[in-house]
């Protein structure tokens, strides 16, 4: 693990071959520690929105300081063969104007991603917003057909439902529809959307840009644009102990410059459409850390749901590499 974790910010090189498997590992390490996401914004002193400030503008400090520490060596180059980084880009000279208006878009979906999915608890149930945030695959798979002509099959696409099926089992017994919380999930749908848009954003920039540089700019962007909307939504904007900035800090460190960036890291070398379905193992994870931490019931048909998430993501990941090989 910390010879992984020492290739990611020297931006050290790995075999070809192995780097198919590292990013899927990367990949799924990094949905774990995303998982935490509900666990920290739950606990925060901070509302909801404020919270979501606080992830980025806490991460930025720690993301320059990791822009600042990469060596000259440059990160890995892309494994796939429509990918080709540039050496000067990849040891960390700053991003050419065209990147520039990119890696703000990045910011832009973000910081929309955040500001949705936590509106839309406000007006729905959470269980409703985090599964309507969950069909983000259909939407990056969607994306990725439409604007970039990528081409999937029909395993992976199985395998996307299968997923995508189980995540619904998983959060399906308290999923409430009504009239009552359309809008709520309308903004849980909005948030896949955004997602979705991130993902193919943050996807294609890491052709030609670092890791700790994507993440650098597009989370200062998102912080900037989340200030003004923690102010204008009237919640609490500080902690009131120190047990709240720890939480703060946490979640920044946790979820947004690890987690974040071991994702980051995995979409130079894997499709943006599978990525998606990887990170549905977010819902497992966080359904057995609400268990553990809260003592949230699980059943029978929510360890099935986990299971179908398991199963889908394997079989997404065989279908996927019979589209590269193919």
């Amino acid at each position: 693990m910390v010879e992984t974790l020492y290739r990611i910010v020297t931006g050290a090189g790995t075999g070809k071959a192995d780097q198919g498997r590292l990013a899927f590992a990367l990949l799924l390490a990094g949905a774990a520690c995303i998982a935490f996401s509900p666990i920290f914004v739950r606990l925060s002193e901070s509302g909801p929105t404020a919270t979501a400030f606080w992830r980025c503008a806490l991460a930025v400090p720690a993301l320059y300081l990791w822009l600042l520490h990469r060596t000259s060596a440059g990160e890995s180059r892309p494994s796939r063969p429509d990918r080709v980084a540039s050496l000067n880009i990849a040891r960390g000279d700053p991003p050419a104007r065209a990147d520039r208006a990119y890696l703000a878009l990045a910011g832009v979906f973000f910081a929309c991603d955040l500001g949705a999915w936590h509106l839309s608890i406000v007006f729905t149930s959470v269980a409703n917003a985090t599964l309507l945030a969950n069909v983000a695959p259909l939407f990056v798979t969607l994306g990725g057909f439409l604007l970039f002509r990528e081409r999937f099959t029909r395993l992976f696409l199985f395998g996307l439902a299968l997923a995508m099926g189980g995540a619904g089992i998983l959060m399906g017994d308290s999923l409430m529809l009504s009239p009552v919380t359309f809008r709520g999930d309308l903004l849980g749908v909005l948030t896949a959307v955004f997602y979705a848009s991130y993902i193919l954003a943050i996807g294609r920039l890491r052709a030609r840009l670092s890791t700790p540089m994507v993440l650098f700019w597009s989370t200062l962007v998102s912080a900037i644009l989340l200030w003004p909307a923690a102010l204008a939504s009237g919640e609490a904007i500080l902690p009131t102990s120190a047990f709240g900035w720890f939480i703060l800090v946490a979640l920044a460190l946790v979820s947004q410059v690890i987690g974040t960036g071991l994702i980051a890291y995995a979409l130079a070398h894997l499709p943006a459409a599978f990525s998606s379905v990887g990170l549905l193992l977010q819902p497992v994870l966080a359904a057995a850390l609400a268990w553990i931490l809260f003592g949230e019931s699980l059943g029978a048909m929510q360890g099935l749901g986990a299971l179908g998430v398991l199963f889908g993501i394997a079989l997404a990941r065989k279908g996927s590499r019979a589209t590269k090989e193919s």
